[in-house]
C-alpha cells in the first residue's frame, strides 16, 4: 500500500476546490480593482491566503499554488485567473498519475480462478 499514490477524484472535494478557485478569481479580477490596489491589497492577501489554506485541505499541498501567491505581487499578471488554473493543473496531473499507475500495475491472477491453482 506504500507504493500506490493519493489521486485526486472529480468528486465533491474536487468541485469545492473548483468553485472556490472561480470564485476568488473572479472576485480579484472583476471587483477588488475597483476598491483597492494591487499588491498592496490587504483584502487580496487575505482572500489569497484563505483560498490557499482551503486548496491545501480540500486536495493536499501541491507546487502549483505557489504560482498563485507570487503573481500577485506582479502589477497586471493578478489578472490571469491563476487559482482556476492551479486547481485544473493538480487535477489534470493526478489523472495522469492514475493513468500511468494502472497501465504499470502488474495483474495478479485471482485466487479462486482455478486453473491458477
Amino acid at each position: 500500500m506504500a507504493d500506490e499514490q493519493i489521486t485526486i477524484s472529480a468528486g465533491p472535494r474536487f468541485q469545492a476546490a473548483m468553485i472556490l478557485a472561480i470564485v476568488a478569481d473572479a472576485l480579484q479580477i472583476a471587483v477588488f480593482p475597483f476598491f483597492v490596489e494591487g499588491a498592496l491589497s490587504p483584502a487580496d492577501d487575505v482572500l489569497d491566503f484563505g483560498v490557499g489554506a482551503l486548496m491545501v485541505h480540500l486536495l493536499g499541498w501541491h507546487w502549483e499554488f505557489l504560482p498563485s501567491f507570487f503573481a500577485k505581487l506582479v502589477p497586471g499578471v493578478d489578472l490571469v485567473p491563476f487559482w482556476t488554473l492551479a486547481v485544473a493543473n493538480v487535477y489534470r496531473k493526478s489523472k495522469r498519475i492514475a493513468v500511468e499507475t494502472e497501465t504499470n500495475h502488474p495483474t495478479r491472477p485471482a485466487l479462486d480462478d482455478p486453473r491458477h491453482l
